[in-house]
């Protein structure tokens, strides 16, 4: 443990670790200085200037979130000096920034934008010459994301959290002074460079340089079609962070005000994806029972992530064979809404706009996947993340804290605790043993399975099931598959099932969930606290284990016949495929 020095800052005495730096020190005592290309853990390269502060007794200034306490340090973080040198470097950042406030994903999360509030920067250099305004805007194409230099002020946060987060590296600099910019390497496009649309590098941005493809006014349109029944389905993830757009704490569950907000907004019927997972724990599940007692490929993973999908079709093709064949959640409520629920509603598949909201930013491009649909329809026509669904709801006015909490309403609307679980890392796996050991056991098993629970990169645990010790592991993060999955290549041990998801921490932390400042990153793990959300959920439902719902007995009874059945495979199932990518290679 490193020992204690003595310091001050701002007039105040402080003991800390003779390992804190200055900004770590003023942030322990409440005082906040400003900061931009800093991101504790991720990115600490004190490149933007913005974090200096003034030490006593040493020339010039400091940067605060690279320069070490010492014992006596006398600091001030407030000085004219200080202010001075600030204000300019905001404005010479804002010189070469494209101000579209008023229509930019981070209208209410821009750590820029409250930086140049903070300091009142009334400099506006868009139209001065000497500042070469950069129009480089790329990747349109992409189903998922946008890349948009315009806006970009060469932070290098989201550079480091593609290496060090998804451990793929795919961002870096290109080009030389006024003409830098950041992007896939060798001037490619995000879709062909190896890209798997984690999201973490939009995440990681301060500003809307990297954001997802916004699809706002696709619903706003269909909204406006009376031909249409929009018929809405909603991730478990959600209820614990959509909150966090209208002023609540990390943590918080509005489940009842995300429906009423759904409601509000015009939407015919409201589903949960929830009911989904549930029914993928049965079509999952019985996959594996099949797999052990037949001699099928071992070990399985799980499908329900598109990040991770992405991740192996483009970086370990040779255990494709390996996947479940199982659909993602989201797109068996696709495939259910379109079919089951569209003749329910004496509609036709076409006539009814099957409206998704996740967590995640590659269910997009899920979505859009050529095997993702049938007749010539898709099955889920629009996927929005928890951000562009809270930017409607306060475009279209709608007070969501006050709201009253409703339920949703339907046939593909009730579900179990495993189900909500889905979204935290572990809960994929947990949900699949519940299920999974009372079927090969014969009788009720334990619903609780805490070692594959936390926030653990790779977690592993073994359990006696029907005379068999069942080797599973749990996943999460890209650096962490490609670390696992190199492990699996030269391992003895014989794994029987893993969970993979491709962000850490699961859904709860997808790229499509509301941007955390890097303040706030390094007060809270927002992976604990939405978690925590979703396992309260499960302790508090009437039924635990998937194979209990009601709704999703009915289904089977009516219209699947049962778990793997040739209905259930022309539906929920699905294949994938290699893929290849310009030249990265593993």
């Amino acid at each position: 443990m490193a020992n204690l020095v003595n310091l001050t800052i701002d007039g105040k005495k402080i003991s800390v670790p003779s390992d804190y730096t200055i900004m770590k020190a003023a942030d322990s005592i409440g005082i906040s200085i400003p900061r931009l290309c800093f991101l504790e853990g991720i990115h600490e390269e004190s490149n933007c200037r913005v974090c200096v502060v003034k030490v006593e007794g040493q020339n010039g200034l400091k940067t605060s979130c690279s320069t070490k306490v010492t014992e006596g340090m006398i600091v001030n973080t407030d000085t004219k000096e200080v202010f001075e040198a600030v204000s300019f470097n905001l404005e010479l950042l804002a010189g070469n920034h494209k101000f579209e406030c008023w229509k930019c994903s981070r209208e209410n999360s821009c750590e820029f934008l409250d930086l140049l509030r903070r300091f009142n920067v009334d400099n506006d250099f868009s139209d001065n010459k000497k500042f070469d305004i950069k129009e480089i805007v790329r990747n349109e194409t992409s189903d998922a994301m946008v890349l948009d230099s315009s806006k970009c002020v060469l932070c290098g946060r989201c550079v480091s959290a593609c290496e060090k987060l998804s451990g793929l590296g795919i961002l870096n600099f290109s080009n030389r002074g006024s003409k830098t910019y950041i992007g896939p390497a060798q001037f490619h496009n995000l879709e062909d460079a190896g890209c798997i649309y984690c999201g973490k590098c939009i995440q990681a941005c301060p500003t809307g340089a990297i954001r997802e493809k916004d699809e706002i006014k696709v619903l706003e349109r269909a909204l406006r079609d009376k031909s249409k029944t929009i018929v809405v389905q909603v991730a478990p993830s959600i209820r614990a962070a959509l909150g966090e757009e209208f002023g609540y704490k990390i943590g918080t569950n509005v489940e009842g005000q995300m429906f009423a907000a759904l409601k509000e907004l015009g939407i015919h019927e409201i589903m949960d994806t929830n009911f989904t997972a549930d029914l993928t724990i049965l079509e999952e599940g019985t996959e594996f029972i099949s797999r052990v007692q037949n001699g099928g490929v071992l070990p399985m993973f799980t499908s329900c992530s598109p990040g991770w999908i992405n991740y192996l079709e483009l970086y370990y093709p040779d255990y494709i064979s390996n996947l479940s064949s199982c659909k993602s959640p989201q797109q068996m409520a696709g495939a259910l809404i379109k079919t089951y629920y569209a003749k329910k509603l004496n509609k036709k598949p076409e006539d009814i706009f099957s409206l998704s909201i996740m967590p995640c930013v590659a269910k997009k491009a899920e979505a859009n996947r050529p095997e993702m649909g049938r007749d010539g329809y898709r099955d889920v026509d629009l996927v929005l993340t928890t951000r562009e669904l809270a930017r409607i709801i306060r475009h279209r006015g709608i007070p969501f804290r006050e709201l009253d909490p409703i339920k949703p309403y339907g046939d593909l609307a009730q579900y179990t605790g495993a189900a909500t679980i889905f979204g935290a890392t572990g809960g994929v796996m947990e949900a699949a043993l519940r299920t999974v050991t009372e079927i090969l056991e014969g009788h009720s098993t334990p619903v609780e399975f805490n070692e594959i629970r936390g926030l653990d990169n790779i977690k592993e645990a073994t359990y006696r099931v029907a005379g068999i010790d069942v080797n599973v592991a749990v996943v999460h993060g890209g650096a962490a598959i490609k670390e696992f999955m190199n492990r699996l290549k030269t391992t003895d041990k014989q794994y029987h099932f893993v969970e993979f998801m491709g962000c850490t921490g699961g859904c709860i932390n997808g790229g499509g969930q509301p941007i955390v400042s890097a303040i706030n990153q390094e007060k809270y793990d927002v992976r604990k606290l939405r978690s925590k959300v979703l396992y309260n959920i499960d302790q508090n439902t009437e039924f635990r284990k998937s194979h209990e719902n009601p709704a999703v007995k009915a289904i089977y009874k009516d219209f699947l016949e049962k778990p793997n059945s040739h209905k259930a495979h022309e539906l929920l199932h699905t294949h994938y495929n290699k893929r290849s990518f310009y030249d990265v290679k593993f």
